[in-house]
């Protein structure tokens, strides 16, 4: 595996190389990423992964300084999957002067669900992303569908700019106990890993709550009670959750009435801090 830091060496390394396919990511690796290195391949030629911990996509009060960088554990995971360019630039790299030029998601996208609670969060990622593809110029890149409103905005993104790249999604990794992967989980106490699972279980109670309803039933003052249910449930376990929140699949806006007595594909979506660590999750109906 070849690691590149510097922008221009990338570029030449790929030249003529028109098949690429590209996930990119902040390192810490997991399961849950080399899960997308496999996908990958399985759609272009060669892999490459980047590793950038972007500092754009933090708050003032979130952790980048602390979010954990475990650079040679990464590479060794890296080159058992066969990943043949690991991108890892520094700062000075890939943002040489102030990035200045950023690129702002709709409103209606960005500022609702994780764009209510980390203000900016996908100005950050929109903004690396688009620079991280230009400096790759793959064929596919693939993302995770655990973060699923990112994943639908980097997807709208790639359309809006006619970007020549495929967005791939990939299903989210789990542990045996359900708990979905993520590079956050390190933060959890041995008490709050236990409970940790809790947040997929009741994401699959509120899954059976409204396929219970049926089409009778199903209507947004249904769907309303069964949020609040699960909100107050999570509360009384010592979760601090930001939001339950049932929605549409297409656009993550509530469905009407009437879209649902059509059989509109929903989305549940999660975020709810435990202790100090803020997990998030997601299940499709």
């Amino acid at each position: 595996m070849k690691i590149i830091s510097d922008i221009q060496e990338l570029r030449d390394h790929l030249r003529g190389q028109n098949r690429a396919s590209f996930v990119p990511t902040m390192g810490n690796l997991h399961e849950g990423h080399l899960s997308l290195m496999r996908l990958a391949r399985q759609h272009g030629d060669p892999v490459v992964a980047s590793i950038f911990v972007n500092r754009l996509q933090f708050g003032p009060n979130e952790d980048f300084d602390s979010y954990p960088r475990t650079m040679q554990a990464d590479i060794d995971k890296l080159e058992k999957e066969g990943v043949y360019i690991l991108f890892a630039p520094t700062e000075r790299e890939l943002y040489p002067q102030p990035q200045e030029y950023r690129v702002d998601p709709p409103q209606q996208l960005g500022d609702i669900l994780e764009g209510e609670f980390r203000p900016g969060f996908f100005k950050g990622v929109c903004t690396v992303v688009l620079k991280l593809i230009s400096c790759v110029q793959p064929k596919v890149a693939v993302f995770g569908k655990k973060d699923y409103q990112q994943l639908m905005i980097i997807r709208q993104m790639a359309k809006q700019f006619a970007l020549p790249v495929d967005i791939i999604p990939a299903e989210t990794i789990r542990a045996e106990d359900g708990l979905a992967l993520s590079s956050r989980n390190g933060y959890l106490s041995i008490t709050e890993r236990a409970e940790a699972p809790t947040l997929q279980r009741t994401l699959q109670e509120v899954r059976e709550q409204v396929l219970d309803l049926g089409p009778n039933k199903m209507n947004m003052s249904a769907l309303d009670a069964i949020e609040k249910k699960a909100l107050s449930e999570l509360t009384q376990r010592g979760w601090q959750p930001d939001y339950i929140t049932i929605r549409r699949q297409a656009d993550l806006v509530p469905a009407s009435d009437e879209n649902l007595q059509a059989g509109e594909s929903l989305v549940i979506l999660t975020a709810a801090k435990l202790g100090k660590t803020r997990l998030i999750d997601n299940l499709e109906i």
